[in-house]
C-alpha cells in the first residue's frame, strides 16, 4: 500500500471551469494557488491548482497522469484568494476561470511569467595587483574601465555605455580575458520612481477621529481573540480627516506585522492618496505598492510582485486592487465607498465594495468603508445593524463646511439674449473676488465636449451616431463630432447633411466650450482643464494637480476626475455649471448620485484656513436631491430616498438580475430574450418578480441591438440559482451574446 500527492488543477480556458486531478512527482513541492503545466487529451495545458491532498494509492480506480512542470515556485493566490474566487463564481454567475485570470496580471496568466530582465556587468572576480599589471600601455582604457567597474559594481550595461562612456569593444576585451561577465537580472518597473518622498509624520487626531481609530483597533483585538467582527461604515463630511484615520490605522497594522489593501474608486485620486501613503511610510522602501490601470501591464505586474514576494505590505489601487495576494491581511479600507466605479461592468461584474467585505469575512481582518455620502445600500446595513457605525461630522480644526447657494438659471436664461447662461452673474462676481485676493477655483461640469450635439434649426436634424442609439458630442479642437459610447468620430458638417441648411447651431455645452469662455472672461488667470480629452499622457494629471496645488494655476475646470478626495487648502470656491446632468435619466439612483456628487465636489471648497463658497447652477433648484445637497443634510436625504426605495421595493430592499442579450441582428436578439424569459416565467418563485423583455435605454451600442429584462427579489442567491438552473439548460446562437449581471449599478 502506497502513499500519493494529488493536486486539482483548474484549467486555463476562455470560458472553461474543468478541472482534472492529477499526481504529483516527488521532485515538486506544490501548494494551493501555484500555477502547472499539466497533460490534457493530446496537449499540454496550464491550470491553477486549486487543492492538494494525500491519498492511499489502492484507493484510485483509475490511473492517474503526473503532472508535467511547474510555470512558477510561488503561489500566485492565496488559500483566502482561491474562497473569494469561489465566492465570486457561484454570487455574480461567473465562471471561476474568469474570476481567477481576474485576480492574476496579464503577465502571470500565461505558460511563463514575463518579467523585465536588463543585462548587468559585473567583474567576475576582484582584480588583483598582477591583473591590474598585465595591461599594457595600449590597453589603458580596458585597466580604467576595470577599475571604474570596480569602484560601481553591479551596473546595468545601459549605464555603463551611457552615463560612464565605456565603450562596447572595451568591455567585450575584458569579457574575453575573463575579468568580467554580462548577467540578465529581473528588475522591477517603479511608476513612481522619479518622485522623491520626504517621510511624514502622524497628526494629531480631534476626539471624533480617536473614536473612529479605537473602534479600528478594538476590531483587530476580537478578531484575535477569535470573535466574529462587522465592518465599520466610516461616514465622515468632506475635510473631517478620514485619510489620516486610515493612515494611523494601516500604520498600527504593519507594525503588528499584517498587510492592508486600500481601495480608491478613481485614477484621480491615486496620485494624492499614493502620495500621502508613500509618504507615511517613505522609511520603508517599496513599502506601498500601486494598482491600478493607468500604469502599464509590466508597472502593475511588478507592483504586484512586490506584494506576491511580501516586500510592499500596503496595497493602494482602484477595484482591482482587491485581489492582491497579501498574506496575513490586517485591514482592508475602501474610501469613497459609495462610487459607482467600484462596480465592474464586464465580466466578472463583481461590486469590490462587496467583495472587499467577504474578503475581510474570510481573511479575519476588519473592514473599513469612508465616504461623505455612504451608499444607501451600505447605510441601511448600519439601521439593519450588519455595519457599525462612525462618524466624523466635523472638519478638522473646526473649520466650516462651505457655504452652498443655488442658483436658478429659469432667471439667468431670460437675461440673456444669446443661447443657454453658462456663468451666472454671482458665479462670475465670486471667481473676480477670487482672483483679486489671489485664492483658486474649481469649477465642475460632467460632460466633456465643446457641445452635446450640433442642431439644424431649419429640419430639426441632430447628429447621431451611426453605430449606437445615442447623439454625438462636438469637439472643437479635434473639429469632429464623437460618439462616447463606441468613440467613433466624423468631421464637424459646415452644412445640415438633410437639408444643406447653413444655419446649424451648436446644442448644450461642455468643458472644451467652458475652458473657451473662461479664457475670454478672465484674460489674466491661468486656466486649466482636466478631463479624459486632456489628460491623455501619462503623468500629465499628476503634474497637472502638482501645479494647481503650487498655486500656478488659477482655475481648475474638469470632470468627476476633480470631483472626489483632493486636499487644495487655497481653494475657496467651487462652481457647478449644471446640477442637472444625470438627474433625469432612467434609472432610480439618479437622485442618489446627483446628491452625493454635489455634496462631494462641494466639499473641496473651504479646505484650509479659508472659508469656502459653493455656487450649484440648476434649472430645478427645488429637487429634493439638490436641496439636501444645499444644506449639508446626508441624514435627512437617506431618510427620504430609503422611504421612496421602500414603497417601490427597490434596492436596497431587493435585489436585481439584469439580463441582457445583444446581437448585430435585432431579430435574434429579441428572440433569444423572449425564449430566456419564457422559462424563466416557470416555476419562478412567489418571492421573484419579472418585468416583460424590452429594448434597453441604450437600445443600440457598437452596431448591437440590445435588449434587456430584470428579475427582483429580496434574496441574491434565490436569483442567482433560479438564472443559473435555466441558463444551464439553453444554449443561444453563436452571434448573440446574453450577460447576466447581479446587482447592477447600471440599468442602460
Amino acid at each position: 500500500m502506497g502513499r500519493e500527492r494529488i493536486v486539482k488543477v483548474l484549467i486555463d480556458g476562455a470560458t472553461s471551469d474543468l478541472t482534472f486531478t492529477y499526481l504529483v512527482p516527488a521532485e515538486y513541492q506544490l501548494s494551493s494557488g501555484q500555477r502547472v503545466r499539466v497533460p490534457l487529451r493530446k496537449r499540454g495545458a496550464i491550470g491553477t491548482v486549486t487543492s492538494m491532498e494525500v491519498i492511499e494509492t489502492d484507493t484510485l480506480k483509475y490511473s492517474l497522469k503526473p503532472i508535467l512542470g511547474v510555470v512558477s515556485a510561488d503561489s500566485f493566490l492565496t488559500e483566502g484568494l482561491l474562497k473569494l474566487a469561489e465566492w465570486i463564481s457561484n454570487f455574480y454567475l461567473t465562471p471561476i476561470e474568469t474570476v481567477i485570470r481576474t485576480m492574476l496580471p496579464k503577465p502571470s496568466r500565461g505558460g511563463e511569467e514575463k518579467r523585465k530582465t536588463v543585462k548587468f556587468v559585473e567583474l567576475s572576480a576582484e582584480p588583483d595587483e598582477e591583473v591590474l599589471a598585465s595591461f599594457t600601455a595600449r590597453q589603458k582604457k580596458q585597466k580604467e574601465a576595470l577599475l571604474s567597474l570596480r569602484e560601481l559594481g553591479p551596473v546595468s550595461l545601459a549605464e555603463v555605455t551611457g552615463a560612464h562612456a565605456i565603450s562596447r569593444p572595451v568591455l567585450k576585451a575584458l569579457e574575453a580575458r575573463g575579468l568580467i561577465c554580462f548577467v540578465d537580472r529581473i528588475v522591477a518597473r517603479d511608476p513612481l520612481s522619479a518622485v522623491e518622498y520626504i517621510e511624514s509624520e502622524a497628526l494629531t487626531l480631534n476626539d471624533e477621529q480617536r473614536v473612529v481609530l479605537d473602534r479600528v483597533f478594538e476590531s483587530t483585538r476580537r478578531v484575535e481573540q477569535g470573535e466574529k467582527i462587522k465592518p465599520i461604515l466610516l461616514y465622515g463630511v468632506t475635510g473631517s480627516g478620514k485619510t489620516e484615520v486610515y493612515l494611523q490605522a494601516i500604520q498600527k497594522t504593519v507594525e503588528a506585522g499584517k498587510g492592508a489593501i486600500v481601495l480608491v474608486p478613481e485614477i484621480a485620486l491615486t496620485p494624492q492618496t499614493a502620495d500621502r501613503f508613500k509618504r507615511r511610510f517613505a522609511k520603508i522602501k517599496d513599502q506601498v505598492a500601486i494598482l491600478h490601470s493607468n500604469l502599464s501591464e509590466g508597472e502593475r505586474h511588478d507592483e504586484w510582485r512586490k506584494v506576491l514576494d511580501q516586500k510592499a505590505r500596503i496595497v493602494i489601487g482602484a477595484r482591482s486592487a482587491i485581489f492582491s495576494p497579501v498574506e496575513n491581511l490586517g485591514l482592508i479600507v475602501v474610501d469613497e465607498e459609495h462610487e459607482n466605479s467600484y462596480k465592474q461592468d464586464t465580466s466578472p461584474r463583481y461590486q469590490a465594495r462587496d467583495i472587499a467585505v467577504v474578503r475581510g469575512q474570510i481573511e479575519g481582518c476588519p473592514v473599513l468603508l469612508g465616504s461623505a455620502t455612504p451608499s444607501l445600500e451600505s447605510w441601511n446595513n448600519v439601521l439593519r445593524g450588519k455595519y457599525e457605525l462612525g462618524t466624523m461630522r466635523l472638519r478638522i480644526d473646526d473649520r466650516k463646511l462651505p457655504l452652498i447657494r443655488v442658483i436658478d438659471m429659469r432667471n439667468e436664461g431670460r437675461k440673456s439674449q444669446s443661447g443657454p447662461t453658462i456663468l451666472s452673474t454671482r458665479l462670475r462676481n465670486s471667481m473676480e473676488e477670487r482672483l483679486a485676493r489671489g485664492e483658486q477655483t474649481i469649477l465642475f461640469l460632467n460632460r466633456r465636449g465643446f457641445a452635446r450635439n450640433i442642431l439644424c434649426p431649419e429640419c430639426g436634424y441632430v447628429a447621431n451616431c451611426r453605430h449606437c442609439s445615442t447623439t454625438m458630442t462636438v469637439h472643437r479642437k479635434d473639429d469632429r463630432l464623437v460618439c462616447h459610447i463606441c468613440g467613433f468620430s466624423q468631421l464637424t458638417p459646415s452644412r445640415c447633411p438633410e437639408c444643406s441648411g447653413r444655419s446649424i447651431v451648436n446644442a448644450g455645452y461642455g468643458t472644451e466650450r467652458v475652458e473657451e469662455i473662461l479664457r475670454q472672461v478672465f484674460t489674466a488667470a491661468k486656466i486649466a482643464r482636466v478631463d479624459t480629452d486632456t489628460m491623455r499622457k501619462k503623468g500629465q494629471l499628476r503634474e497637472t494637480l502638482d501645479a494647481f496645488r503650487a498655486k500656478k494655476i488659477d482655475i481648475l475646470l474638469g470632470t468627476q476626475m476633480i470631483a472626489k478626495g483632493l486636499h487644495f487648502p487655497n481653494v475657496t470656491l467651487v462652481g457647478i455649471l449644471n446640477a442637472d446632468v444625470g438627474l433625469y435619466i432612467p434609472d432610480f439612483r439618479a437622485g442618489e448620485r446627483t446628491f452625493q456628487l454635489l455634496t462631494q465636489v462641494a466639499g473641496r471648497a473651504g479646505r484650509g484656513e479659508l472659508e469656502g463658497e459653493v455656487v450649484v447652477q440648476t434649472y430645478t433648484p427645488h429637487h429634493p436631491s439638490i436641496q439636501f445637497a444645499r444644506h449639508h443634510d446626508f441624514d435627512g436625504f437617506a431618510d427620504y430616498e430609503l422611504a421612496m426605495r421602500r414603497q417601490f421595493k427597490h434596492p436596497p430592499f431587493s435585489h436585481l438580475a439584469l439580463i441582457t442579450s445583444r446581437s448585430v441582428h435585432l431579430e435574434r436578439a429579441e428572440f433569444s430574450l423572449k425564449t430566456l424569459h419564457a422559462r424563466l416565467k416557470r416555476n419562478l418563485a412567489p418571492e421573484i418578480s419579472l418585468t416583460d423583455p424590452l429594448p434597453s435605454p441604450l437600445v443600440k451600442s457598437h452596431d448591437q441591438w440590445r435588449f434587456q429584462i430584470v428579475l427582483k427579489s429580496s434574496g441574491a442567491r434565490k436569483l442567482a440559482t433560479h438564472i443559473r438552473e435555466v441558463m444551464r439548460e439553453l444554449t443561444f446562437p453563436d452571434d448573440v451574446v446574453v450577460t447576466v449581471d447581479i446587482d447592477p449599478y447600471s440599468m442602460s
